[in-house]
């Protein structure tokens, strides 16, 4: 029978506190409101000379920068065709229909995604997870998983497949 291992890191450290709003139903916008976000990440793949997937160590750093770069801060879709989103001037310029918030610019992570869903942002922290991987440690697992957990027992995975 073939064997198949896995690697999973969920810590209390791979956590951010952030503000967002979606759009949603087509047309609607939610108000401004937060979450306390974990990661989970999860490797598949054949184990190496050292007799594991890949080091535990390691996956929790990557995986740690990427959400420390999220914690504390306004989430900010740039692609979402209902909220738009103007950086100049040290201020974000945030819209949709009549509503309107400025924010400083320091206080905002501009995310290349349509909307700051669970889905999106896990999807997000999965290629940058991905890309650190291949740039740092030159590895590729056969399947990555990014859950993204917005509140307890509510939470978004994505799974890439090599």
């Amino acid at each position: 029978m073939p064997e198949r291992f896995k690697v999973r890191v969920t810590k209390d450290h791979l956590v951010f506190c952030a503000g967002h709003f979606i759009s949603y139903e087509g047309d609607k916008c939610e108000k401004l409101h937060g979450h306390n976000y974990r990661a989970t990440v999860e490797i598949e793949g054949d184990l190496d000379e050292n007799s594991y997937v890949f080091d535990f160590v390691a996956l929790k750093h990557r995986t740690k920068e990427i959400t420390d770069s999220l914690d504390h801060v306004m989430l900010l879709a740039t692609r979402n065709p209902l909220i738009h989103v103007e950086d100049n001037e040290g201020k974000v310029r945030v819209r949709y229909r009549d509503r309107e918030w400025i924010f400083p610019r320091g206080d905002c992570v501009l995310l290349p995604i349509e909307n700051t869903t669970a889905e999106l942002l896990a999807r997000y922290i999965a290629q940058r997870l991905l890309e650190a991987l291949k740039t740092t440690h030159r590895y590729t697992p056969e399947v990555l998983r990014v859950e993204v957990e917005e509140n307890i027992g509510q939470s978004a995975t994505i799974e890439i497949r090599k």
